[in-house]
């Protein structure tokens, strides 16, 4: 089997996992520069170590000696598959724009195959469209579980005054699909119109006082195809359009469980440009129908 990895080496970064202790405390610092002292999510230098020797993943990206960005995953089990959880991924805002994001979870994809693992699992905030982007559209993974609240009240920047809804995402590491995404192949922009053209509006939006996409209405999906859409830019909303957060959250929260409730599928997330106005969708279409169940003779 093929698999597109990004080796140990790509362009000046050095991707392994972590060895030492210092390295670890570097994780932690990097933890706290992003959600605060406060806020920042537990992952102590002795939780690390201990996850790495007993059976989870804890990645980094390095520049020289120097974290740039670092992925933790823990071992899970549903009760019929074993699969990798990945817990949280993180990268510095000075490197935020080389690709890291994807880098890391293309190395943990390598480590992860090599543990004999086929699968990898994780939840994410559905308003977060580069998130999106990044885990739908660039990796393959299927968002299909809606979860409300799911970590309750956080007091972070990235969190704070908004509910913690997130989705849940499955990346089956070899489906055809993955191995396709994982290379840079996929729909182009002409395919992305064409699959928004005549498709049903989910959630209905107008332009806000501010310039920004604000939520009116929330319908269920019919039809072929459904679209889904999500601010382009949340850090911007909550910036210029706070007292919109909470309609955004409702909105897609009644939208994904209505679309999940008549089975409806995420497809594919895309960004276009219309009327110079970027806006954020997911693309759905109803799930193929259940096989019939095979009958027996009877006695």
């Amino acid at each position: 089997m093929a698999t597109a990895g990004v080796g140990d080496r790509v362009e000046g970064f050095r991707f392994r996992r972590l060895e030492k202790p210092e390295e670890f405390r570097q994780v932690d610092e990097l933890v706290r520069a992003t959600w605060g002292e406060e806020a920042a999510p537990g992952l102590s230098p002795t939780l690390l170590r201990v996850l790495q020797d007993n059976g989870g993943l804890v990645l980094g990206a390095f520049a020289d000696i120097y974290l740039a960005g670092f992925s933790v995953g823990l071992l899970g089990w549903d009760g019929k598959t074993l699969f990798l959880h990945s817990y949280l991924t993180a990268v510095r805002p000075e490197y935020q724009n080389h690709h890291l994001g994807f880098r890391l979870k293309a190395f943990q994809r390598d480590e992860v195959l090599r543990l004999g693992l086929g699968e990898i699992r994780w939840v994410f905030d559905p308003l977060q469209s580069r998130n999106a982007w990044l885990m739908v559209r660039r990796l393959g993974a299927r968002p299909d579980r809606y979860y409300p609240h799911y970590f309750g009240q956080l007091p972070d920047a990235i969190n704070q005054g908004l509910e913690t809804d997130r989705m849940r995402a499955v990346w089956p590491l070899s489906a055809p699909r993955v191995e396709e995404r994982m290379t840079g192949r996929g729909p182009d922009r002409a395919a992305d119109a064409k699959s928004l053209d005549g498709s049903f509006a989910i959630v209905e939006t107008e332009t806000g006082e501010h310039g920004l996409r604000v939520p009116t209405a929330v319908a269920e999906p019919s039809g072929p195809k459904a679209h889904l859409e999500i601010p382009f830019d949340l850090a911007l909303v909550r910036q210029h359009e706070p007292g919109s957060l909470r309609r955004w959250r409702h909105a897609v929260r009644d939208a994904f469980r209505a679309a999940l409730d008549l089975r409806y599928e995420v497809e594919d997330f895309a960004v276009v440009t219309t009327d110079h106005e970027r806006r954020s969708f997911y693309l759905l279409v109803p799930a193929p129908a259940a096989p019939e169940p095979s009958g027996g003779a009877g006695s």
